[in-house]
């Protein structure tokens, strides 16, 4: 396990070193997308009309931001992490298309993203849960906002982010997955104990009330 200190735009170099398990902090522009902005991003590329924003070498933060003005200026208040599991095939094509090489969010993704991280040279990253006013204060700067129609937590929010972190690699692009390590430990345990309750898994039992 190492630790490393990333600067966006990352470059396919940057990634590539990380591996599962690997401890980061990241610098730079981070953009926040989740389901309505998966949505109207792919809607956008589907028509061929251009993105009000650039995504090429930077992080995509699966989160659903709450802000508030303050002398004119967004400020984040809280970003926690939102489940990236429903968001694999939109995410690996903007990997593919766009040039995302990080993205943050908690939970596992799917084998999709797993594919497009090792093709692209990308890596999925999870933040601590219930630490979302701690990951706030890393926000140095509301740099942008974009599609606020769809909602504050909705909308595409460009935080200017200082050592976010720490950050945990978990999904790599070298096929590293630390969810598939953890099923493989459970159902190791899950066998051995059913062979020492003697327990068929595969015998159909009649449970009475």
């Amino acid at each position: 396990m190492a630790e490393y200190e990333l600067q966006i735009p990352l470059r396919e170099k940057d990634v590539r070193q990380l591996r599962m398990k690997d401890v980061i902090y990241l610098s730079g522009e981070v953009l926040t997308v989740r389901d309505s902005a998966y949505e109207r991003i792919l809607a956008t590329l589907d028509s061929n009309q251009p993105l009000p924003f650039d995504l090429a070498g930077k992080a995509v933060w699966h989160a659903g931001p709450i802000t508030k003005q303050e002398n004119g200026k967004w400020k984040a208040v809280a970003v926690g992490s939102t489940t990236s599991s429903r968001f694999s095939g939109p995410a690996a094509r903007l990997m593919g298309e766009l040039g995302v090489r990080l993205v943050i969010g908690k939970g596992f993704m799917g084998p999709e993203a797993a594919k497009a991280m090792s093709k692209f040279g990308a890596a999925y990253v999870i933040t601590t849960g219930g630490a979302a006013a701690y990951y706030a204060n890393q926000v140095a700067e509301t740099a942008a906002v974009h599609w606020l129609d769809l909602g504050m937590p909705a909308a595409v929010w460009v935080f200017k982010v200082n050592r976010l972190g720490p950050l945990i690699v978990t999904m790599d692009a070298h096929g590293g997955n630390f969810f598939d390590e953890i099923r493989e430990k459970v159902d190791i345990s899950l066998k051995s104990i059913l062979a020492d309750q003697k327990i068929d898994p595969n015998h159909k039992y009649i449970w009475w009330p």
